[in-house]
Parts: structure tokens; C-alpha cells; sequence
């Protein structure tokens, strides 16, 4: 065979290899949803490989799809999560993070929406622990927030705001805190938890990319409570998660303190969009006497779903290492 025929058998191979690499991409598609993390001991590192912002690990940039559920995304539309802190098992720190908007800066400006700038939500990756905090911003558009998370392992954290002129949005980061441990499995379905004495019953389920109409019941020592006091703009503050990969429901109330219509207790109404099948983790704050307390629940949906065991007729008690920052709120 002569140079130009080899030549020409050589650029032919190629052409078919990089066809049929396209062609395979063409079916595979994207990665979607990530898989549950294995519930094996595991260990969590901070080295540089795996780790940026001192510490916390390095996750890409990209836009999100108009049907990516909230909190999937470090960065959406321009804006970022930026953790600046690094954390120790059960050390109380000094939590300070930053979100940068479009041109590179610290974003200054934001809309109020139930009745905070920003809601900051940590969670640990099991969903076992839940901390809904309260941090405050500096002029350069750094926040800062006392935050303790107790035990070692990776956590989520979640900013929910909307930007002064923009959309709201959800963006979420991974917090990775030194230490061996174990995951724990996802909870049974529970629809009753107890803190502190106040008993919260859930009644309604999740339905798959539809809003559902979730409503919570509130009693103490026996007694439905109607005098709930205002939180965050409603008498109730609910934030729902898939377990897995940990998405951001969009939930709202029905109603608000003052419009003449929703009542102080015992029902809370909320309405929840599920975006598929599988094991959620719900978390209601609410406030009564002066204190904010949590109550926590498992709901399943699709073929995922499960019978409410017999255990779980006794109430379940508060998600551990739960807390409102040191705002003087506390579950």
C-alpha cells in the first residue's frame, strides 16, 4: 500500500471512532441524578484534590435546567456559593460565606422574603440533623454566623435568597467536616414527631411533579395549640428534601398572619412540589411562647412508598444536633 492509501486508511479509522464515541454520548446523555451514598463507615478528607475554600470541597460551575430542583447547584444564573470557613467536629465557629453575582462581587443587595434576606439552612448528608440559622451580613456582603456541627462527616448547606431585581433562587454547598463516620439510613415514614412537650401530626403525601397540599396539626399535653405566634412571615416555616442528593422543595404556606383568614394554629397548611419518587425528609419550625422548635418527618413516595409501621404510632423525637444559631431560638 502505498503513503497516500495508508494516509487515507488512517483518517478513515479515525473518522469512525470519533463517530461512534459521538453516537454513544448521543444515548448515554447527561449524568443525572446522583446515586444514595453508601451507608458504609466512610472518612471525610480535606486535601487538595478534593477541597477548595478552605476546605470545603471544589464543586463546577454551571447552569442549571429549568426543571433542576433548588439546592443542586453551587452556582446558577451568574450567582455562587462561596464557603470561606473551615470547620472542626463539635467546635463552635465562626461561619462565614459569600454569594458572587454575575460581575465577580460579593452580591450586597437582596429582596426580603419571609422576613429574612437570606435563609441559610445546614443539613447533615443522612438527613439525621437539621439546623436552620439566622446569619447576618457585612457591608462587603460577607455573612457570618455562629454554626456547630457536632460530629464528623459531610454536610449540605443551602442559601435560599432572590437577589434585589433577579429571581429567587436556591444554591448549595458541601461542607466537609473532618473524622471518621457512618451515615445513618433514612428514617421509617413518620407522620408525628414530638419536641418539647408539642406533638405535630402531618397529614397529606408528596405526589411526583405536582403540588401537594401537606397539613400540620400542632397540640401540647393534649390540647390542639391556637395561639401560634408569627415565623418568618406565617405561622410555620417548612423545608422538605430528597434524600440521595439532597434537592431543595419549593414549598409555601397557605395564607399568612393578618390577611383575616389563616388562623393562629392548630393547622399549618403548606403546599410541597415533589419532583420524583422516592424518600423525603420534611422539617417544620414553628414558634409558640416565645421559642422556635422543629419537628421532623419521613415521607415516601411512588413505588418507594411504604406502610406507616406500628412503631411509628408513638411520636419521634426532634432531629439531632438541631438549632437556630445563637438568636436565643432552640428546638
Amino acid at each position: 500500500m502505498n503513503t497516500a492509501a495508508k494516509l487515507g486508511s488512517y483518517v478513515l479509522g479515525l473518522a469512525v471512532v470519533f463517530g461512534g464515541a459521538l453516537g454513544v454520548g448521543k444515548v448515554v446523555g447527561p449524568v443525572g441524578t446522583p446515586p444514595a451514598e453508601d451507608h458504609s463507615a466512610m472518612t471525610a478528607t480535606t486535601s487538595a484534590a478534593t477541597a477548595g475554600h478552605g476546605g470545603h470541597a471544589a464543586q463546577p460551575a454551571q447552569p442549571a435546567k429549568a426543571d433542576t430542583p433548588g439546592g443542586l447547584q453551587v452556582s446558577q444564573d451568574g450567582y455562587t456559593l462561596n464557603p470561606l470557613t473551615t470547620l472542626k467536629p463539635g467546635e463552635p465557629t465562626d461561619f462565614r460565606f459569600t454569594v458572587t453575582g454575575p460581575d465577580g462581587k460579593p452580591v450586597t443587595d437582596y429582596q426580603v422574603e419571609h422576613d429574612k434576606k437570606l435563609h441559610f439552612i445546614v443539613v447533615s448528608r443522612d438527613l439525621s440533623t437539621f439546623q436552620h440559622l439566622h446569619p447576618e451580613m457585612a457591608s462587603d456582603g460577607t455573612w457570618s454566623v455562629k454554626l456547630t456541627l457536632a460530629e464528623a462527616g459531610t454536610y449540605r448547606a443551602f442559601a435560599d435568597f432572590a437577589p434585589t431585581g433577579g429571581s429567587g433562587m436556591t444554591l448549595g454547598a458541601d461542607l466537609l467536616v473532618a473524622g471518621d463516620f457512618a451515615p445513618k439510613a433514612l428514617p421509617q415514614t413518620t407522620r408525628t414527631s414530638e419536641v418539647d412537650g408539642y406533638t405535630v401530626t402531618l397529614d397529606g403525601d408528596l405526589t411526583p411533579g405536582q403540588s401537594s397540599k401537606l397539613t400540620l396539626k400542632v397540640s401540647k399535653d393534649g390540647k390542639p395549640v391556637t395561639d401560634l405566634q408569627p415565623y418568618l412571615g406565617a405561622y410555620g416555616h417548612l423545608v422538605a428534601l430528597r434524600a440521595g442528593d439532597l434537592a431543595y422543595l419549593h414549598v409555601h404556606p397557605d395564607g399568612e398572619p393578618g390577611d383575616g383568614k389563616t388562623k393562629p394554629g392548630p393547622e399549618i397548611v403548606f403546599y410541597a412540589e415533589a419532583p420524583s419518587t422516592g424518600g423525603y425528609r420534611l422539617f417544620l419550625d414553628f414558634q409558640h411562647e416565645g421559642k422556635v422548635r422543629t419537628a421532623d418527618f419521613t415521607l415516601r413516595t411512588g413505588q418507594s412508598a411504604d406502610p406507616e409501621p406500628a412503631s411509628t404510632s408513638s411520636p419521634t423525637p426532634a432531629p439531632k444536633s438541631t438549632g437556630h444559631g445563637d438568636d436565643g431560638h432552640s428546638h
